[in-house]
């Protein structure tokens, strides 16, 4: 099925200097917006978590558009959905629906979200935790769940670099010397550090811009330029149909599906909702919220980011044009789209796209890492080491964080298995799924009490967690994918899905044992007019600083 093409790129697997020249230039570009982004919309005191981890939460509706965007639709995006179609067919389009799924769901909290922290100055979900249960313990939880999930997030955007850079034969090749194969992601890690560290949120909403224009351009030209090459949508098809049809890893068993089986439907909707009820429990999805000026302009997104997801659905077929191109992966699936586009387009424009994957990696990493920084800050220096920290402890404490966790993130990725990216954020999504009765929950109720809500979360951790180390993989015995038989039931379906009925189950009951014995519920710091204020209103708190425009905080 190889054709010679594919064939002749394997074998040489020489540096693509164009391809390179081209990837460079783009990222040397947004380097330099990263280090300008500093001066964006400075604020006269700067030297506080909301200017640097919030962006100054002046961000209006194009900004924050850009900003989601960016944060939602990262290098996962580009390498790992179009892999797991490239591997297993029809079940890689979970990513499809529930980005569809997503938006009802976020119009009905966010905004309420929104209004509470603005008014209060919560800057993470475990600030509003704390303040609407009264409970540092559960406030802990979530800010560490939310830690735990962002790191394989992080280095999935990692591994998202590193395939585009072995394409373009940087690194080495396989058998030179760890040091010499990972400089290349070391210096983009360097990078990528250096600006986050110095201009904070305002570096990835500026370069967002630029990311999302490459992207929409090269999935514009990718969608009609290939299948023209490859004969037709007909032809690509047919041909990916017969190649999942082979056995895979599995002897005996077909490697995939074009379209999803009876025996797939429960795993596939399961997997579909239950990564839609996470995807804006990530600390990465709030922070990019939070940054923007009124609750209109959360409202505005949910219903243009949508067109998001429309980019996500084409780009889902580049898996299965992968597999009638023949594409050489040499092993690794996640090197499929990156390899399809050195095999398919002219040397300059395979640059474009490579420089499209590898901005779409930096943005969202930036973002998760000053996330991964703000909850650490806020819930746990400020709240149990050092609770008399001034705003500038805060914000030299959060830039140092932000470095600690991308070098977390960079061991996590140069010590694991590179072919399991996928699950990686699949696990990540068990773990924040648990956090939901507490965050979404509080924003409409406060019947939950705290410890049941405690309790709960730590059954849905502990379940999901052995139940994913349960689950083998083609090349590994743990952790080899997200799904497993739901109890009860019998149907294979997504663990973390499973977790979460677990957890709010214990939480049901708990809450009304807890009730009946009287048991002490923490105070709550918010009062109901806090869900609906908008920054106009009265009592909306003034933390906000003024823009180098002098314009008064919120207009």
């Amino acid at each position: 099925m190889t054709t010679p093409v594919t064939t002749l790129a394997a074998a040489s697997r020489g540096v693509n200097g164009v391809a390179l020249a081209v990837f460079v230039f783009f990222f040397l570009a947004v380097t330099v917006m990263g280090f300008l982004a500093a001066r964006w919309r400075r604020a006269e005191h700067s030297a506080n978590l909301d200017e640097w981890g919030l962006g100054g939460r002046s961000f209006g509706t194009w900004i924050t558009w850009f900003l989601l965007g960016g944060d939602l639709y990262t290098a996962y995006t580009f390498v790992a959905v179009p892999a797991a179609i490239y591997t297993a067919g029809a079940s890689g389009f979970f990513a499809v629906p529930y980005t569809i799924l997503v938006y009802p769901l976020i119009f009905t909290f966010l905004p309420r979200l929104w209004s509470v922290s603005h008014r209060h100055g919560y800057v993470t979900t475990s600030d509003f935790v704390r303040g609407r249960f009264g409970s540092k313990g559960l406030s802990l939880a979530v800010a560490l769940t939310g830690l735990l999930a962002t790191m394989p997030y992080i280095a999935l955007q990692l591994v998202g670099i590193q395939a585009v850079l072995d394409v373009m034969g940087v690194g080495g090749g396989e058998h030179a010397n760890w040091f010499v194969k990972d400089l290349p992601l070391l210096i983009a890690f360097a990078v990528l550090a250096a600006y986050t560290y110095s201009s904070g949120l305002r570096a990835p909403a500026l370069i967002a811009f630029v990311k999302d224009g490459l992207i929409y351009l090269v999935i514009a030209v990718a969608i009609i330029y290939i299948p023209i090459k490859l004969g037709g949508f007909g032809e690509i098809f047919h041909a990916a149909g017969k190649a999942l049809a082979q056995p895979g890893p599995i002897a005996g068993k077909p490697r995939g599906e074009l379209t999803s089986g009876p025996n797939a439907q429960w795993a596939y909707a399961t997997l579909a909702l239950g990564s839609a009820l996470a995807l804006f429990m990530y600390p990465h999805s709030i922070t990019a919220t939070l940054s923007s000026r009124s609750r209109n302009v959360i409202r505005r997104n949910t219903t243009i980011l949508p067109l998001y997801s429309l980019m996500l659905g084409l780009l889902a077929l580049l898996g299965f044009m992968a597999l009638k191109a023949g594409t050489d992966t040499r092993g690794n699936a996640q090197l499929a789209i990156p390899q399809l586009f050195a095999d398919m387009f002219p040397s300059w424009f395979a640059g474009v796209a490579f420089a499209a994957i590898g901005i779409g990696a930096l943005v969202p990493a930036a973002i998760m890492s000053i996330a991964a920084a703000n909850l650490f800050t806020r819930n746990v220096y400020k709240d149990l080491l050092k609770p008399g920290a001034t705003p500038e402890q805060e914000h030299k404490v959060a830039k140092l964080v932000s470095l600690l966790v991308k070098v977390g993130a960079l061991v996590f990725v140069l010590t694991m298995d590179k072919t399991v990216a996928i699950n990686f954020q699949l696990l990540g999504g068990i773990w924040i799924l648990q956090t939901m009765p507490a965050l979404v929950g509080g924003l409409f109720t406060r019947w939950f009490h705290r410890w049941a809500l405690l309790a709960g979360w730590a059954v849905g951790m502990v379940y999901g967690t052995l139940a994913a180390y349960g689950v083998a993989g083609p090349t590994q015995q743990h952790f080899g994918g997200s799904s497993a038989e739901i109890p009860g039931i019998g149907q294979i379906g997504y663990i973390g899905l499973t977790a979460f009925v677990l957890n709010v189950v214990v939480t049901v009951v708990l809450t009304l044992v807890l009730k009946a014995l009287k048991a002490p519920e923490g105070t709550d710091e918010t009062s109901p007019d806090d869900y609906t204020a908008d920054l106009g209103d009265q009592g909306v708190t003034a933390d906000l600083s003024p823009a180098t425009t002098g314009a008064p905080a919120g207009h």
